[in-house]
């Protein structure tokens, strides 16, 4: 069952971090302008947000692996649209189906990891191993796509070939799934919910522990950070620092692979340093990072032979922030959720996969207006306003998280 999440959560991870991708060529192909092609977005985030309020505490009443299934479905017939009728109608309408999707599909695996643990330290390395397997998913999703664009045209839209081999991995994952086990028994204790005001109001209660709004801020603000860098790395790569389309693609794989790192190696290092000082000292890495690095981005000079090799600097630095990025996010849900009671899970998602989604479209829409108006290297400096104020947000949560357990024996501990 652990290997069916991961695949899942790679498919998903392959798709949703596409986008950077998809934008740029998206305004080869079709011929769109920046804040249009921003739009797919807010169709993939939006989807997610709203599907994760309606349905999230409805999931465990119709079983995890079936839902995760149902989503596998709905996003594989949405890639075979794609080369059948490629256009950015068709574009809009995968990311939609992505977002509902990927919407029951974190729901469920998250839930699902807290069915497959039995201790909050077991909750975080899973989380961590799952997560930073999605980043492996976002570097392959960067060569696969890279692979199928024309480098000589990048305009060709033999590009969208790439979603026959994806439809593919969703039909082989759903077998998998068809044939795994899980024990799904503990999400269903204590009468959960069978109604929809039932559901809403449990997604609601959470308001009143104070930990939980701190930390959907911490959530908001982080993927806000990581969406801006994530989605708009290959338009910067392509415009600010001169690399060809599918250079571009691969250079911003670099960023997923940094984080998929980052998030790997956090078990081992959070073994023997404090969660939050960790993650402090990663969001203080990331200012300076930006500082440093974006001036080296000024003034690039296009070159007809540039490769791997001799690329501007900044090509191999930004995606620096992925090392540093990578602990922040799995590590603050893994605190927060392993904090409640197993049949709560689904419900707390829900909000998260909410406030991520927000902060997803909001980091891409800004970032791109910025990107019109003034340029790639003003966009990403824009972010350290978000780095700032999730260093104040982490203070709150660690306060809470310390008041949680020192009012009762809880798994809402600092983390070791």
């Amino acid at each position: 069952m652990i290997v069916a999440l991961a695949l899942i959560y790679m498919i998903f991870a392959i798709l949703l971090n596409s986008v950077g991708t998809v934008i740029l060529q998206s305004i080869a192909t079709f011929g769109i302008d920046k804040p249009e092609a921003s739009a797919l977005e807010r169709y993939k985030d939006l989807t997610i947000a709203a599907t994760s309020f309606l349905v999230a505490s409805f999931l465990p009443m119709f079983g995890y692996r079936r839902s995760m299934m149902l989503a596998l479905a709905i996003v594989g017939g949405a890639c075979l649209l794609m080369p059948l009728y490629p256009g950015f109608l068709t574009t809009r309408l995968l990311f939609a189906c992505v977002g509902i999707a990927f919407a029951m599909t974190k729901v469920c695996v998250y839930s699902s990891i807290g069915l497959l643990t039995t201790h909050r330290v077991a909750h975080s390395r899973l989380t961590n191993t799952i997560e930073g397997l999605f980043m492996v998913g976002v570097l392959a999703g960067n060569w696969i796509f890279s692979a199928f664009v024309d480098s000589t045209n990048p305009g060709n839209p033999v590009w969208v070939n790439v979603y026959w081999v994806l439809a593919a991995a969703c039909a082989l994952v759903i077998l998998l799934l068809a044939g795994s086990r899980l024990d799904e028994s503990p999400a269903h204790a204590h009468g959960h919910n069978n109604s929809f005001s039932d559901s809403l109001l449990e997604m609601l209660q959470l308001f009143v522990r104070p930990l939980v709004y701190v930390f959907l801020a911490s959530a908001f603000l982080y993927v806000l950070i990581e969406q801006s860098f994530g989605t708009w790395l290959p338009t910067f790569n392509n415009e600010i620092l001169k690399l060809p389309n599918a250079m571009s693609i691969q250079f911003a794989s670099i960023l997923a692979g940094m984080t998929a790192l980052g998030r790997i190696g956090a078990g081992i290092v959070l073994k023997r340093v404090r969660w939050h000082t960790l993650l402090n000292v990663c969001v203080v890495g990331m200012g300076v990072l930006v500082v440093v690095v974006l001036p080296l981005a000024r003034g690039v000079v296009a070159r007809p032979h540039v490769g791997w090799f001799n690329a501007p600097a900044a090509a191999y630095l930004i995606p620096l922030l992925g090392l540093l990025m990578a602990p922040i996010y799995p590590v603050i849900n893994s605190v927060a959720l392993s904090s409640l009671p197993k049949p709560m899970h689904a419900a707390m998602t829900g909000l998260i996969v909410v406030f991520s989604a927000l902060g997803g479209t909001m980091g891409s829409y800004i970032t791109a207006r910025v990107f019109a108006r003034f340029d790639g290297i003003h966009a990403f400096y824009f972010s350290l306003l978000p780095m700032t104020l999730i260093l104040i947000t982490l203070f709150f949560f660690k306060r809470e998280t310390d008041r949680a357990a020192v009012v009762a024996v809880s798994p809402a501990e600092a983390l070791p």
